[in-house]
């Protein structure tokens, strides 16, 4: 039984759309093995384990050297040579090549020697999620698709419509209904046809499943999945070439779906693998929010399976994806790698961002700070080591994400325009 679309479009060269680049080996399934060529599916027609894209790497290895990934461009595509990309890419979209921030204040507030922010919310969109959409939106175009798609906690939404407009492709994105207001505004300013949806991420999932099969459109977080989460790699590519070619000793991801820790955890493994750092892999921990913590909950009563979060109701709405798709993977690779998984409450998520900001001068949105309260918890536990070479993974702006800080920080005083009313202000903070 075919898995994929009948509508789904054909490349010249090769059945589904690869081109014949000797660098793509094609796509496998993570659980049986299966093999498939490159085309616009997702799931393993025998198992329906998840497909992954796979690489020739001895032969990158013999193309790519530190050198020539820095005389690339800054953005994303300096990796070009482990990204699932056949034709021409966006280079001139400044995706990706973000800060990494020493952050000196707030590991001293953690108790932490060596901590670096890897700061995702200055990409175009304000947050991590451009990287994704760049490889995907690139893809469904090489594919032949017209029509580019996604379900969306918010950020996805963003991203998907700036890259359709910058490619010419006609953009739909689908999002609960209960959404951030500003959010759907990031999506609409963009002229994508933005589509509310009456219930939680896992209900609009499920109904761009039917829709793309349906329409034959690329979603590019169904059936262009495989491509789309290899964008994800890019955060771990990153990070090692900032630290001097170094892995670092530790990382904190957040967790939503899960396949962001997973291709973090991938493009560690694949710059060992082509010769680019030492084979050290880094120790992989993961946040989640209390309202939505499936993961966390399974790491902490030892469960493999993740058992699904109904109705989540956390502020942290990026990460409200009550069945994860890559939960089992994710437990799987903290557990391997010497990691924990922690959660944080609305309060402690609101410190969280608070802490951020008032310590470097990052503002993010409340999935970061999830990952800065975590991150606390699981400094103070010891789980994450005084002398470790730490970096916590920030991915979404907070001016997304305004409403959720403001509690926490009051109404701004007003004063009459006068010295002395100054003073009198002045006054107060003693």
């Amino acid at each position: 039984m075919a898995i994929s679309s009948p509508a789904r479009p054909e490349v010249a060269g090769h059945p589904g759309g690869n081109d014949g680049n000797p660098r793509i080996l094609g796509l496998a399934c993570r659980e049986c093995g299966g093999t498939y060529p490159i085309s616009p599916i997702h799931v393993c027609e025998r198992c329906f384990g998840p497909l992954e894209v796979q690489y020739d790497y001895e032969l990158i290895t013999g193309s790519i050297t530190r050198e020539s990934v820095e005389r690339g461009p800054d953005n994303i595509w300096r990796y070009r040579d482990l990204l699932p990309l056949d034709g021409e890419a966006d280079t001139d979209w400044r995706v990706g090549w973000t800060p990494l921030v020493r952050a000196t204040r707030l590991g001293k507030a953690l108790g932490l020697d060596d901590l670096w922010i890897k700061n995702d919310a200055v990409n175009p969109t304000y947050s991590f999620k451009d990287r994704v959409v760049a490889v995907a939106a690139a893809k469904a175009r090489e594919f032949g698709f017209d029509t580019f798609a996604c379900a969306s906690t918010g950020n996805l939404a963003s991203a998907v419509a700036a890259a359709g407009v910058r490619l010419g492709l006609h953009t739909y994105v689908f999002l609960p209904a209960n959404t951030e207001p500003e959010k759907f505004i990031n999506a609409q300013v963009y002229g994508a046809n933005v589509v509310a949806v009456d219930g939680t991420y896992d209900d609009v999932n499920r109904l761009c499943s039917e829709l793309a099969d349906q329409k034959g459109w690329a979603f590019c977080n169904i059936n262009v999945r495989p491509f789309y989460s290899e964008g994800s790699k890019t955060l771990a590519f990153e990070v090692a070439e900032q630290l001097g070619w170094e892995a670092p000793d530790h990382v904190v991801v957040p967790i939503a779906s899960g396949a962001q820790m997973v291709k973090i955890t991938k493009g560690f493994g694949e710059l060992a693998k082509v010769g680019l750092t030492a084979r050290k892999a880094p120790r992989i921990s993961g946040a989640q929010a209390s309202g939505c913590n499936p993961v966390a909950n399974a790491y902490v009563r030892g469960w493999d399976a993740v058992k699904p979060v109904r109705h989540p109701d956390t502020i942290a709405k990026s990460l409200a994806i009550g069945n994860p798709a890559d939960g089992y993977y994710v437990l799987k690779i903290v557990r391997e790698t010497g990691g924990g998984i922690d959660e944080a409450t609305d309060a402690e998520i609101a410190a969280g961002v608070r802490l951020l900001a008032s310590t470097e001068g990052i503002f993010a949105e409340t999935a970061g700070g999830v990952t800065i309260a975590v991150l606390k918890k699981l400094a103070e536990s010891g789980v994450v080591k005084r002398g470790e070479r730490v970096v916590a993974y920030i991915t979404g702006n907070g001016l997304k994400t305004p409403q959720a800080i403001a509690p926490l920080l009051g109404l701004a005083p007003v004063i009459r325009p006068t010295l002395d009313a100054f003073d009198a202000y002045l006054g107060t903070q003693a």
